[in-house]
């Protein structure tokens, strides 16, 4: 098998897991409500504390940033660019985290990027041009899409030099930049493991 295969394999692979441990915490959630005896203003206070930590739907306004690679034999569209290098026309790790990190800024109440909610611990990493999002793979076009003021969030992705950056791509290049305005859109809760992790020293 090559490797690229292996990889999905394993996306898919953890893509299920993390169905059966959403659907096995959702269990678990729900007999330890029935079971402490806690009251409504615990229970209240438990279910705040699980929306800001992103493991439970959120849903309101927001909008959706689409990033898409250029043609592989994209030619400058701009007199005076010089012809493309092969990183100039795809999506770059800093491209996606530029996006992320201006959404946040804007006040976003959440993230998702593809079909997964980001949480505190959430790292976008990029090999190559693919996405690596808590153990699942990824291929361009990516959409992050985030819950919240709508002027505000739009506001903070035109103020980022990042993007700024990056969009001089779009010009020049082709790369795609889209943003799509919602009125309700549904982020999904956080699926994933919430415990963390640290290298161990050998010996």
């Amino acid at each position: 098998l090559r490797l690229s295969d292996l990889i999905q394999e394993r996306s898919r692979k953890n893509g299920t897991l993390d169905d059966s441990t959403a659907k096995i915490r959702s269990e678990v959630d729900a007999l330890a409500r029935r079971d402490n005896g806690s009251t409504q203003a615990e229970r209240r206070k438990l279910a705040e504390l699980e929306e800001t930590a992103g493991t439970k739907k959120l849903t309101g306004p927001g909008l959706t940033v689409t990033l898409t690679d250029a043609p592989p034999n994209a030619t400058p569209q701009i007199p005076g660019v010089p012809d493309p290098q092969p990183n100039d026309l795809v999506i770059h790790q800093q491209d996606l985290q530029a996006v992320v990190n201006a959404l946040w800024q804007g006040g976003a109440e959440g993230i998702k990027v593809m079909d997964q909610r980001l949480i505190s611990t959430s790292a976008v990493r990029c090999v190559g041009n693919t996405l690596i999002l808590q153990g699942q793979v990824y291929s361009p076009p990516y959409k992050v899409t985030a819950v919240g003021d709508r002027d505000k969030l739009g506001a903070a992705l035109a103020a980022s030099p990042a993007i700024q950056n990056y969009r001089s791509y779009v010009d020049a290049y082709g790369l795609g930049w889209k943003v799509d305005q919602h009125d309700t859109v549904t982020l999904p809760g956080y699926s994933g493991t919430v415990d963390l992790h640290q290298a161990q020293p050998i010996g």
